[in-house]
C-alpha cells in the first residue's frame, strides 16, 4: 500500500488541475501516435508504457508470462516494487479506461460527484442501454424508453458533460458491442461497470467487470485494486465447422467449470484453434466467461482481429499492434495454473439450461433430458442477440437459417424476436437484407438495447406461475431473470440454433439429424448456416448517437431533484465505532443460489438505480429463506412475525439493530450491480457470512464497509440457525490474513464459536474502519488539502 501522502499528492494533483489528467506521460508515449479511439483523438495509445512494465516484470520474474500476464502486470503502477503472487498478492493497477451503462452508471456517477473531484482521469463513457424496455419493436420502445426515462438520461447527460465523460444516447446499442466496435484493442486494460465487460477479450484486451466504486477510483485517477488473478489455460485445437459456432465453445467451457470455476482466474485462450473463431466469435466467448466466475477472458492477437480493426475503421490500431505483437501473445513454454483443451472439430452444437448456465447439454439431448425431467419441451419463444450474441456474423447464420425455411414455405411456430447489438449492427442488417429475412420468418426486431436479456420484457403470451420454456442467445438464465416468471425455463445457445428451434417450435428438434416439413408436405432438413464474418461493403454507421463532452464542463448543472423518486443524492455511510459488532441478528439465513439478481433484482427496479432508500425495497426480495422455504418471507426477531426482507431490514435499523446475512455457496454470482452491496449496507446491514463469494460482490461488500466473512470450516454454515445471534470478535486487530472469531448465541443461552477468514488487504480494512472506500477517498483530499 502506498503510504498516505502519496495518495493525497495525487488526490490533490487531481483537484487542483483544470484539465483531464491521464497517468501516461508524454515522454513514454509511442513512436507513432495512435488515438485510443476515434471519438478521443487526442489520447494514445501507449504500447511502450506496456512494453516496458512487462520488461521489468518478466526480469523480476525470471520466467515466460501469459498473455494475460503481460497485460496486466503491463498496467501497474509500480511494476519495480509490486508483490506478485497468483492469487495472493493485490495488484495496483492503472486501468486505460472505464464504461459504465446507464443503470450503473447512475450510482457510479452519484459516488463521483460525492468524491469532489472536478473532471474523470482517465478516458470514460456511459451507454444507455438497460432501461429501454421490450414491448412493441424498436422505435415505439426506444420512443417510450425515452419518454419515461428522460429524467435519468438528462442526468447521465449533464454529469458526463460536467466530468467529461462520453455519452452514448439511447438507441446507440449495448454497452459491450459499442466497446468493440470503438473502445476495445488489443492490450487495452479496461473496467466496466457490468459484469459482460469481459466482451472487450474478443479483441485482446483486459476487459474487466467491476462494481461502480471501483470505476470511482479509477476516474479519480487513484490505482485500482486487483488480486492477482491465476490463470486458467483453454487450449482450442481443430475447427469449427458445421452448427458449431463460438458459443459452443463456451457453453462447453461452463459445463466443464460450473459456475464458479473461474473465480479468482483469467480464461486465456491459446492454441491452433483459435484462428478459426472470428473477432466476435472470440467476444462471444469472452463475454460469458461471466457466468463462470472469471475475473475476464481473453484471447491472442492474430489476423482475425486485424481484419475486425480495420473492417471498424481502425486499421492504425491493427498496424501498431503488428509492431508490437509480441507483446500481444503468450510466451512460449508459459505456466498456466489449469488447462483444458477442446478439439473444435469434435465440439457439437450445445444448448445449457435451465435455471443455471452451466447445466450444458448437446443439443441432440436436450429433447430427451427434458422429457426425462418433466421441462416443457414446446417452446414459446425464441430470443436472439444481446451483448453476448448480436454480431453481423450472428444475425448473418441466424438469417441464412431463416431464409431456408422460408423457402420451404415455413416460418416460426414459436415467438421471434431480435436484437441489434448497436445501431451500427442494426443498420447494416437492414442494408444487407438480414432484417427483412428475419422479419419474414416471423421475427419481432427490438430495440438495439439489453431488452429481455436482462428481464427488460413486458411480456404478454403467458401468465405469471404458468410453466414454459424460451431460447435465447443471451448469456444468464437465471430463474425469473428474463421475465419474472420463475416458471420459465430458460435455455441458452447459439443464435441459429434458437433460429432452427423457434421453426421448429420443440426442444426435440436436433437441426443436424432431424427433418421438417415444408408447406408442400414434403420432408427437408436444414443446412449448417454459412454466413460472412463482416459486410462486403463497409459497416453502416447509422444514427449518429454520441454526445462528446465539451473541453470545459465546468458551467454544466447537474440537477438532481430532492423531491425525485428516480434520482437521490448520496449521504455518507457511518463510520465504524472501533467495537465489535455484537449480538447481531440474522436477517435471513439464504438457502441455495443467491445471485445478484436474487439480492437486488433488476427488470422493473431498473428504474430505481439512482435511487438507493427506493431501490433498498427489493433486498433480497428473491432469497429463499431457509427457515421456511419462502422468498421474501422473514421472521421478525422483534415481533415474532414473518414479512418482507426489506421490511424486516427498515425495522432492525429503526431500532438500532445491526444484522447479518448467512449464505451459501458463490454468494452474489452473476451480474456486477453494486446496489447488492449497497442496499444491505443502507438498511443497518454489516457483514455476510458465506460458504464463498462471487469476486464482484465480495469487492462491492467491501468498497461499501461490509464485512464479506467466510467459513473457515464450510460446515459451520449448518451450525448457525436464523434464531440466532452473532458477534464478530477481534475487529480491533483487524488485519490482513487474521482470521475473526464469530460468537453464536443460540436462543437457549448456550454458545459456541467458530473461525471466520476474509481476503481483505490493508487499504480495503482502511475502507471498512472509514465506512466505505468512498469516505475513505474523502479523508485523503481533506488531508491533502
Amino acid at each position: 500500500m502506498a503510504p498516505y501522502c502519496v495518495l493525497a499528492a495525487r488526490l490533490r494533483h487531481a483537484l487542483n488541475s483544470g484539465v483531464r489528467r491521464y497517468h501516461v506521460a508524454p515522454v513514454l508515449r509511442q513512436r507513432a501516435k495512435v488515438a485510443m479511439s476515434h471519438f478521443e483523438p487526442n489520447e494514445y495509445i501507449n504500447y511502450e508504457k506496456l512494453e516496458k512494465n512487462i520488461n521489468i516484470v518478466r526480469k523480476r520474474l525470471d520466467r515466460p508470462l501469459t498473455l494475460s500476464e503481460k497485460i496486466v502486470y503491463g498496467h501497474l503502477d509500480d511494476p519495480a516494487k509490486q508483490e506478485i503472487e497468483r492469487g495472493k498478492t493485490y495488484l495496483r493497477l492503472r486501468p486505460d479506461r472505464v464504461a459504465m451503462q446507464d443503470a450503473t452508471a447512475q450510482m457510479a456517477m452519484l459516488q463521483f460527484i460525492s468524491s469532489g473531484l472536478p473532471k474523470v482521469a482517465v478516458p470514460s463513457t456511459i451507454h444507455c442501454d438497460h432501461l429501454i424496455e421490450a414491448q412493441a419493436g424498436g422505435e415505439k420502445d426506444l420512443q417510450r424508453a425515452k419518454d419515461i426515462n428522460q429524467e435519468v438520461y438528462n442526468f447521465l447527460s449533464t454529469a458526463g458533460a460536467k466530468y467529461g465523460v462520453g455519452f452514448w444516447k439511447p438507441g446507440s446499442g449495448i454497452i459491450h458491442q459499442i466497446i468493440l466496435e470503438n473502445y476495445s484493442y488489443p492490450g487495452v486494460m479496461l473496467i466496466g461497470t457490468d459484469s459482460h465487460t469481459p466482451n472487450g477479450g474478443g479483441l485482446g484486451g483486459i476487459c474487466i467487470g467491476v462494481g461502480g466504486a471501483d470505476a470511482v477510483d479509477v476516474m479519480a485517477g487513484i490505482p485500482w485494486e486487483l488480486k492477482c488473478p491465476k490463470v486458467i489455460g483453454v487450449k482450442l485445437t481443430g475447427k469449427l465447422s458445421g452448427w458449431s459456432s463460438p458459443k459452443d465453445v463456451i457453453l462447453k467451457v461452463a459445463g466443464i467449470l460450473t459456475v464458479k470455476g473461474g473465480t479468482g482466474a483469467i480464461i486465456e485462450y491459446h492454441g491452433p484453434g483459435v484462428d478459426s473463431i472470428s473477432c466476435t466469435g472470440m467476444a462471444t466467448i469472452c463475454n460469458m466467461g461471466a457466468e463462470i466466475g472469471a475475473t475476464t477472458s481473453i484471447f491472442p492477437y492474430n489476423e482475425r482481429m486485424k481484419k475486425y480493426l480495420g473492417k471498424t475503421g481502425r486499421a492504425d490500431i491493427a498496424a501498431l499492434a503488428d509492431e508490437f505483437k509480441q507483446h500481444l501473445v503468450p510466451d512460449s513454454g508459459c505456466h498456466y495454473d489449469q488447462v483444458i483443451e477442446i478439439n473444435l472439430s469434435e465440439l457439437k452444437p450445445h444448448i445449457n439450461g435451465p435455471f443455471t448456465p452451466d447445466l450444458a447439454h448437446p443439443v441432440s439431448d436436450i429433447g430427451a433430458v427434458a422429457e426425462k425431467e418433466g421441462w416443457p419441451v414446446d417452446i414459446r419463444v425464441g430470443l436472439i442477440g444481446s451483448c453476448t450474441n448480436s454480431s453481423y456474423e450472428d444475425m448473418g447464420r441466424s438469417a441464412a437459417v431463416a431464409k431456408q425455411a422460408l423457402a420451404h414455405g415455413l416460418k416460426c411456430k414459436s415467438k421471434f424476436t431480435i436484437t441489434p447489438g448497436s445501431e451500427q449492427i442494426r443498420a447494416t442488417i437492414e442494408r444487407d437484407g438480414y432484417a427483412k429475412i428475419l422479419r419474414e420468418v416471423g421475427g419481432l426486431v427490438l430495440a438495439n438495447a439489453c431488452g429481455p436479456c436482462i428481464g427488460q420484457w413486458d411480456r404478454k403470451d403467458i401468465k405469471k406461475g404458468e410453466k414454459n420454456t424460451i431460447v435465447t442467445s443471451y448469456n444468464r438464465n437465471f430463474t425469473g431473470r428474463n421475465d419474472a416468471n420463475p416458471e420459465t425455463h430458460a435455455f441458452v445457445t447459439s443464435p441459429e440454433i434458437v433460429t432452427a428451434l423457434s421453426i421448429a417450435g420443440t426442444l426435440k428438434f436436433n437441426p443436424e439429424t432431424d427433418y421438417l416439413t415444408g408447406a408442400d408436405g414434403k420432408k427437408f432438413k436444414l443446412e449448417a448456416p454459412d454466413a460472412d464474418e463482416l459486410p462486403k461493403l463497409e459497416f453502416d454507421p447509422g444514427q449518429d448517437t454520441y454526445q462528446y463532452p465539451p473541453k470545459d464542463g465546468s458551467g454544466q448543472h447537474v440537477d438532481v431533484s430532492p423531491t425525485s423518486q428516480r434520482l437521490q443524492l448520496l449521504e455518507p455511510f457511518d463510520k465504524w465505532d472501533g467495537k465489535d459488532l455484537e449480538d447481531m441478528l440474522i436477517l435471513i439465513k439464504v438457502k441455495g443460489k443467491c445471485t445478484t439478481d436474487h439480492i437486488s433484482a433488476a427488470g422493473p427496479w431498473l428504474k430505481f438505480r439512482g435511487h438507493l432508500d427506493n431501490i433498498s425495497n427489493n433486498l433480497l426480495i428473491g432469497a429463499i429463506n431457509i427457515e421456511n422455504g419462502k422468498a421474501n418471507s422473514v421472521r421478525n426477531a422483534l415481533t415474532q412475525e414473518f414479512g418482507p426482507v426489506p421490511d424486516t431490514a427498515r425495522y432492525y435499523k429503526k431500532m438500532g439493530i445491526k444484522w447479518a446475512v448467512v449464505g451459501d455457496e458463490n454468494y452474489g454470482e452473476g451480474s456486477s450491480r453494486e446496489h447488492a452491496a449497497l442496499e444491505p449496507r443502507h438498511l443497518g446491514g454489516r457483514v455476510i457470512i458465506t460458504k464463498s463469494f462471487a469476486r464482484i460482490h465480495e469487492t462491492n461488500l467491501k468498497k461499501q464497509g461490509l464485512l464479506p466473512l467466510t467459513f473457515a470450516d464450510p460446515a459451520d454454515y449448518n451450525k448457525i440457525h436464523p434464531v440466532d445471534k452473532l458477534s464478530i470478535v477481534g475487529l480491533k486487530d483487524f488485519a490482513p490474513g487474521k482470521p475473526l472469531k464469530c460468537i453464536i448465541k443460540h436462543p437457549n443461552g448456550s454458545q459456541e464459536t467458530i473461525m471466520l477468514n476474509h481476503t481483505f488487504n490493508e487499504s480495503q480494512i482502511e475502507w471498512f474502519q472509514a465506512g466505505s472506500a468512498l469516505n475513505r477517498m474523502k479523508e485523503l483530499q481533506q488531508k491533502s488539502s
